[in-house]
């Protein structure tokens, strides 16, 4: 059964008999989004006995957990505990503990075969490609959460003017670095996957890398901002990239 708790409110439903989901409301917000984190960033430093992993998303946070260890070996009732714990955790929480956002730059070269729909998203949005570029690359994005793919990172805080959607017919092959616009989102393509993504341009980074210590470039909470470059910065770099 969900619970509740009054400080904050927050509502806590289960997810099968080993996690549970801690839901923030339904508004979207960086606001809401540091609440998220802050209880993220308080489960890992002090984890309870049993706590498998944890995972935040755009409104909430998902705890997974062991519940022979959380139930003391089937002495306790597994949920209730971790709905206990949760509760004295939170209300311990202060957005204030919170660490500050990392800023992650990322080189894209945009148009051309690196991005074939610029120009579709510029005759939707009645701007010129040019125009199209300069208001990508001007603002500073949330990384929300990380899915659809090993390091994926939806991204928040697009101009709507450049909102889109999705392509009809998919794409079988996009990609890895791709940088697509999906309605009001913006986001990277860590891996090459078949996807819907009108495709803007290009990074020469890697988002994924399975032999780094930390396969995803990016983290949730993190801050992203697009740097415009040329074709040939992009060979470049990608060159440099093979090679890390």
């Amino acid at each position: 059964m969900p619970e509740i708790l009054q400080n904050p409110p927050l509502l806590l439903c289960p997810l099968g008999d080993n996690a549970v989901a801690l839901l923030f409301g339904e508004t979207i917000s960086p606001d809401i989004h540091r609440r998220i984190l802050a209880v993220a960033q308080a489960l890992e430093q002090q984890p309870f006995a049993g706590l498998v992993e944890f995972v935040p998303a755009f409104t909430s946070l998902t705890v997974y957990y062991d519940p022979w260890v959380l139930s003391q070996q089937g002495k306790l009732d597994a949920y209730s505990e971790v709905v206990r714990q949760l509760g004295i955790l939170v209300e311990q929480v202060q957005e204030t503990h919170t660490k500050p956002a990392r800023v992650v730059e990322l080189p894209v070269v945009y148009g051309g075969i690196y991005g074939p729909d610029l120009e579709e998203v510029a005759e939707h949005a009645g701007l010129s490609t040019d125009e199209v570029v300069r208001i990508h690359s001007s603002g500073t994005y949330h990384v929300y959460m990380i899915g659809f793919a090993p390091g994926f990172p939806y991204l928040g805080g697009m101009d709507v003017r450049l909102s889109v959607p999705r392509k009809a017919d998919p794409r079988n092959r996009i990609p890895a670095g791709s940088v697509g616009i999906a309605g009001a989102q913006t986001g990277v393509y860590s891996i090459s996957t078949p996807g819907g993504w009108q495709l803007i341009g290009r990074t020469p980074l890697q988002l994924f890398n399975p032999g780094r210590d930390n396969p995803s470039l990016l983290q949730a909470g993190d801050e992203v901002r697009f740097v415009p470059i040329s074709p040939e910065e992009f060979l470049v770099m990608e060159e440099e990239q093979a090679w890390d």
